[in-house]
């Protein structure tokens, strides 16, 4: 059963798809905003950014874990950069590759936030490629 989305959840997915899905339900619950209102209006935090690459880490735990539960951080870390890599192939259409793994994951943040600063970007928009690229992961396992 794939995890709910709910803001306040200390639930917190460890598959890529998984957390795709959960950063979609986010972005469309709070929105998105573009360069100095990243963190304006109801509902957004420093905690809950709403913009895409802040989303996909919200979805995965940034601000929402919660004390004296316990977490595989490890595991839930490597499903949050290969839903990066995910997402950012699905932006690009290919893969995004560099010579070192921390040059590739500095490669796929770029292309997601170069993608998320276009103007006119919206949270409709947001979602529906974080459901593409939850269903590309699917299609891979």
């Amino acid at each position: 059963m794939p995890p709910r989305y709910c803001p306040e959840s200390v639930v917190i997915a460890d598959t890529p798809a998984a957390l795709l899905e959960w950063a979609a339900h986010h972005i469309e619950h709070v929105g998105i905003h573009q360069g100095p209102y990243l963190f304006a209006g109801p509902g957004r935090t420093a905690t809950l950014p709403c913009w895409p690459r802040g989303a996909l880490e919200v979805a995965a735990g940034q601000g929402r874990g919660a004390a004296g539960r316990t977490y595989d951080w490890e595991r839930i870390h490597r499903a949050r950069d290969h839903a990066f890599a995910i997402l950012a192939e699905t932006l690009t259409g290919r893969p995004v590759e560099a010579d070192d793994p921390a040059a590739a994951k500095a490669l796929c943040r770029e292309v997601i936030d170069r993608w998320s600063a276009e103007p006119g970007r919206t949270a409709a928009d947001a979602a529906r490629v974080f459901r593409a690229a939850a269903r590309v992961d699917h299609a891979l396992f």
